[in-house]
């Protein structure tokens, strides 16, 4: 695993100090899941390389992170909704999966096509989902046309790729980058690696899709977060146009997500927005983005979880739904022109926002 340099992150400042605040916020967290039953499960609808497909998307109930166990990333959350003692056993996390089919056979006409599997960490981290779960989970969806799988750069290997690839399913690994910009995902984010080790993550995959032949296709769907904490609106706005702009260029890196940031309990976020500190971004902002990056070689998507709330991205409350409901459309048709159907006064209120507020005034409204 990569590790911050010395000289930059040296004992008690930089990500050791995010981590040692990282692990006493998370230690406040009373609840504990069952092994046997997944974080969640859902269907909807994705925009993929093959076109709009019915998708299943799983969150399996692991051990959790292992970079946040040590402390963690300032806005995830989702550690917190981890099985407690580290790990999880093959046969309870195929439960999960027998309960995630179940569900998609009472709730859906027929299969989706594409499989959506996150750990809220790593798949292809063998502490949190062993060699012989990930063998077995892709021979369980064997049958299906694409899957998507949550991981780290770290343990992105063409070999674990060709586990599911070698069924014939066409494989995209999500990353969770962040951001294209080093200092950004380190010290905002508390991210450990680099823009380099993300294009490393594309090569091996690429090198897997060129394995795989005509039998199957394999990528990276970048995930990009939107207002990390410590950047004002409009710093935060210029990240995102600039790291989807490299993550398009990055061969390999078919699809970038852009997650709007929201406020998730026992994280530094969440300490920061009860103290006034933060405000989660406009979705003015997401849809300015999206706009301003409608040309670039890649599909680009976003899905604002809690839009409208006071936790989430939102507006003026009065227009959040029907950006929101622009946003959904894009996402399906990549068509920018759906932003010049929603309008609302508090445009001019945002507009404020991207040219007066600054760091030590953020965040200038809520």
């Amino acid at each position: 695993m990569s590790k911050p340099t010395p000289d930059v992150y040296e004992q008690g400042k930089g990500m050791d100090a995010h981590n040692q605040v990282m692990r006493e916020i998370r230690s406040r967290k009373e609840a504990s899941y069952d092994p046997h039953e997944p974080t969640r499960v859902w269907l909807d609808e994705d925009n993929t390389p093959g076109g709009v497909k019915t998708s299943l998307t799983i969150i399996l109930n692991t051990g959790g992170c292992r970079w946040a166990r040590a402390g963690g990333c300032t806005m995830c959350g989702y550690v917190a909704e981890s099985v407690d003692g580290g790990s999880v056993s093959h046969e309870a996390l195929m439960d999960q999966i027998d309960v995630c089919l179940a569900h998609e056979a009472e709730n859906a006409d027929e299969p989706a096509d594409l499989i959506k599997i996150y750990t809220s960490g790593s798949f292809l981290d063998e502490r949190e989902v062993g060699a012989e779960t990930r063998k077995a989970i892709g021979e369980t969806f064997a049958d299906r046309e694409r899957i998507v799988l949550e991981s780290l750069p770290d343990f992105v290997d063409r070999e674990k790729i060709a586990d599911f690839a070698g069924h014939g399913i066409d494989t995209d690994i999500a990353i969770g980058l962040e951001t294209a910009t080093d200092r950004v995902r380190h010290d905002c984010v508390n991210k450990y690696f680099d823009f380099a080790d993300f294009e490393d993550a594309c090569a091996e995959a690429a090198a897997a899709d060129a394995e795989a032949g005509d039998v199957a296709d394999a990528g990276i769907k970048a995930y990009l977060l939107m207002k990390p904490p410590f950047l004002t609106e409009s710093e935060a706005v210029a990240d995102m146009i600039s790291s989807i702009e490299r993550c398009a260029d990055v061969s390999g890196c078919h699809t970038v997500s852009m997650n709007p940031c929201n406020v998730q309990r026992y994280t530094m976020v969440d300490e920061l927005y009860f103290n006034d500190g933060y405000r989660p971004p406009w979705l003015w902002s997401v849809a300015h983005v999206l706009e301003e990056t409608a040309d670039v070689d890649a599909i680009v998507v976003s899905d604002p979880v809690g839009h409208g709330s006071d936790r989430g991205p939102h507006n003026c409350t009065e227009c959040d739904d029907l950006v929101q409901k622009a946003i959904k459309d894009f996402d399906l048709r990549q068509d920018p022109s759906v932003f010049e159907q929603v309008s609302c006064e508090c445009e001019l209120t945002w507009d404020t926002v991207m040219e007066r507020e600054r760091s030590f005034n953020q965040p200038l409204t809520r």
